[in-house]
């Protein structure tokens, strides 16, 4: 088991002090996080799971996974020194992946749990690797490496588990493949599917159109699969633009909608189910679509090969192509209310009420703490008490530097507040791994939050 506790945590992690990370100071000495502090109260038992991109200190690859109490991360009292786990993926990942596949690990940078939160599910960008977790002991279980694709390339830049956990879909994002892998996590069996994957620079749209085709849909390497709850579409963003919706479990991956790049904009990464429909963005990171904060609404029915292009059609619910915008992280607050978007380039939230689609407000998260701090990904706390962000170093390894540089890197605490219609950063639990030369290479990415 790779954990490795100790000097690690005070060199490696580190946390901000209270006196000068979090506000106010109660009575008694603690930091006092504010109001609707009885959420947290009632918190269920949970940890932080925070992904550092940035390969394990004097090796060409490996990473490192935090793992934080989501007690310390969510009392009433505040947050205080926070106890971390540590993956170091430079370890027996790297030792299993290079005996399952061949080849080092390099640059985690997307995870997600199952269906039961028995498993993580870690996918490598630089090298194309798929990690699977028992999440218990932290251990590695299986390791995979995606197909060699368009260019002889091959990506991992997110695997996404099915709602039922049957499959795990992977968007091999510079090979322009959809791959996916059988999954039985009780028996501890995952297999790739060859038979299943979707070559997205040579295959034919139901209308006829090529799926990759310059002023339909550009560029198709694949983003992010988005599945639905019930498993029946995944939503396929695509890095120039445009979106493909497929049956993710039919052999092979089938497409039953298609969308051009003047209906959905490129490089979109963020999507969540909300209000029976599904909420997809697109964002800035590409020389094509290098500033725009773009989301869209689509329905969860209506869906087929007979269709016409672009149908059903998506809703714009809120659309700014103006300099310097990135729509990147998305998340939904307490009982579905509303949905947040994380901008990296502004550093701010946009939120938008799930009942109406309406903007409903811009929630700053520059100030005292940081700023400028980048933030990417975010997930949320049981009770809805707060979001946890994770902040990009200076050094990015993952996107374009223009939306991806921040000044601190490490894990922020959003107090959530206004029945999720506002919040404020209140903590950064600090990620931080220097090189030889006093380098600050992390770069945090991923964030999940599991379930005890």
């Amino acid at each position: 088991m790779e954990m490795s506790l100790g000097p690690f945590l005070g060199a490696a992690v580190g946390v901000c002090l209270l006196s000068a990370c979090v506000e106010p100071v109660g009575s008694a000495g603690q930091t006092v996080l504010g109001e609707e502090t009885e959420a947290a109260l009632a918190e269920p038992a949970f940890e932080v799971w925070a992904v550092d991109q940035s390969n394990t200190n004097g090796l060409a690859h490996g990473g490192t996974v935090y793992i934080y109490n989501g007690a310390a991360l969510t009392g009433a009292a505040g947050v205080g020194p926070v106890p971390a786990e540590v993956i170091d993926l430079g370890a027996q990942t790297s030792a299993l992946c290079l005996a399952e596949t061949g080849a080092n690990p390099v640059r985690p940078h997307m995870v997600f749990f199952n269906a039961t939160h028995t498993h993580a599910v870690l996918s490598f960008v630089a090298s194309g690797h798929v990690a699977i977790f028992d999440a218990a002991s932290r251990t590695a279980v299986a390791c995979l490496r995606a197909s060699v694709g368009a260019g002889g390339a091959r990506q991992a830049h997110a695997a996404v588990p099915a709602p039922d956990d049957s499959y795990i879909l992977v968007a091999n994002q510079n090979g322009k493949l959809l791959e996916r892998i059988a999954t039985d996590y009780a028996a501890g069996t995952f297999a790739w599917e060859p038979s299943a994957t979707l070559d997205l620079t040579t295959c034919i749209t139901p209308t006829g159109d090529p799926c990759q085709f310059p002023h339909i849909r550009p560029d198709n390497a694949p983003i992010c699969p988005i599945i639905d709850s019930t498993g029946s579409y995944g939503f396929i963003t695509l890095r120039g633009g445009g979106l493909l919706v497929v049956d993710p479990a039919a052999t092979p991956i089938q497409i039953v909608g298609e969308y051009d790049e003047d209906t959905v904009h490129g490089n979109g990464c963020g999507g969540i189910e909300a209000g029976g429909t599904m909420f997809l963005n697109s964002g800035g990171g590409t020389a094509a679509n290098l500033d725009q904060f773009d989301v869209y609404r689509f329905p969860l029915s209506g869906y087929s090969p007979s269709n016409a292009a672009n149908t059903p059609a998506p809703e714009v619910v809120f659309a700014d192509d103006s300099p310097d915008r990135d729509a990147h992280g998305v998340a939904l607050t307490k009982h579905g209310r509303n949905v947040w978007v994380l901008d990296r380039i502004q550093g701010v939230a946009e939120v938008f009420d799930v009942a109406t689609s309406d903007h409903v407000n811009t929630v700053d998260l520059k100030g005292a703490y940081s700023e400028d701090p980048a933030p990417d990904l975010l997930d949320i706390s049981p009770s809805g008490s707060r979001f946890f962000v994770t902040l990009r170093g200076p050094t990015p390894l993952s996107g374009d530097p223009h939306a991806s540089v921040g000044s601190t890197p490490g894990v922020g605490v959003v107090h959530v507040t206004q029945h999720g219609r506002s919040g404020k950063l209140k903590a950064i639990v600090p990620i931080t791994n220097k090189d030889a030369g006093g380098v600050e290479r992390a770069d945090p990415h991923a964030v999940r939050v599991r379930r005890l």
